[in-house]
């Protein structure tokens, strides 16, 4: 990434630029970031390819001035922060669904982030309801965020048996309230190791991608903000929810232009035959 397209998706989150790569600076960058890129997955039922290369990703969220969701938005996000200085590492997670199920290889992408003074830090913009700063990877007690309370443990047995481990290269688990969100390899990626993950999230019935509509943002009171289909849902940083129904399709890309910053010419819906 350039200077000037850094500067740009600067710019976009509305951050200035740093001088050095410190805790603090990716700890307000995770922030900022989440207040002002959306987790959405609109490109899939309004029939835009999706592309896993750095130029393609940047041109979205910044040129475009879109969301995406995780691929797209730590690919994105990890190219900018290799571009300031930090040491960055694309990391393959496997999200925990229904009944405690793991998802697909490859079913995640999140950072490992290397500051000049706090150590590997896990960054993570593109995982919907989540931490607000990044995580301390090698801390396995209770890390308070005001997305919740999180610790970063070392994985147990997978379904196929295999056991985690301290050692190089061994899984952790991410875990919420008390409620393990996704299994974490620590062994190095790059970008284009999870295009065929991307495919299936984008293409297959079975994934929840293609049986809905989602678009959502932290809010500056530490809450967050959700338009999914035309249920808009705000939500306080105090958990309580207010639900709207958008009947009109103005009302609609009114919500998606003032919420989320997104300029549609017509209502995405879900794509036929993917539900």
């Amino acid at each position: 990434m350039k200077p000037a397209q850094a500067d740009a998706y600067l710019r976009r989150i509305g951050a200035a630029h740093p001088a050095w790569p410190t805790v603090d600076v990716l700890r307000e960058l995770q922030l900022r970031h989440l207040l002002t890129v959306p987790f959405e997955n609109l490109s899939i039922h309004l029939g835009e390819e999706i592309v896993l290369q750095e130029k393609r990703l940047v041109e979205k969220v910044v040129g475009a001035r879109r969301g995406g969701f995780c691929y797209e938005l730590n690919g994105a996000f990890g190219a900018l922060l290799s571009a300031l200085g930090f040491g960055v590492t694309l990391l393959a997670g496997r999200v925990y669904g229904e009944k405690n199920r793991l998802g697909i290889p490859y079913d995640h992408l999140a950072l490992r982030v290397r500051t000049v003074d706090g150590g590997d830090l896990l960054a993570d913009v593109g995982f919907g309801a989540h931490s607000h700063y990044p995580l301390a990877l090698e801390e396995r007690g209770e890390q308070a965020d005001p997305g919740g309370t999180f610790r970063v443990i070392v994985a147990g047995a997978d379904p196929a048996g295999v056991q985690g481990s301290a050692g190089q290269f061994g899984d952790l688990e991410v875990v919420k309230d008390g409620k393990s969100q996704y299994r974490l390899e620590t062994r190095p990626r790059v970008l284009g190791d999870f295009t065929a993950g991307a495919w299936w999230h984008s293409t297959s019935p079975a994934s929840h991608f293609t049986r809905s509509l989602v678009c959502s943002r932290v809010t500056e009171d530490g809450g967050r903000v959700t338009l999914s289909g035309r249920t808009l849902t705000v939500t306080g940083p105090d958990g309580r929810k207010e639900t709207s129904e958008l009947v009109a399709d103005e009302d609609v890309l009114t919500a998606y232009r003032e919420r989320f910053g997104i300029v549609l010419k017509s209502v995405p819906v879900v794509r036929k035959g993917d539900s």
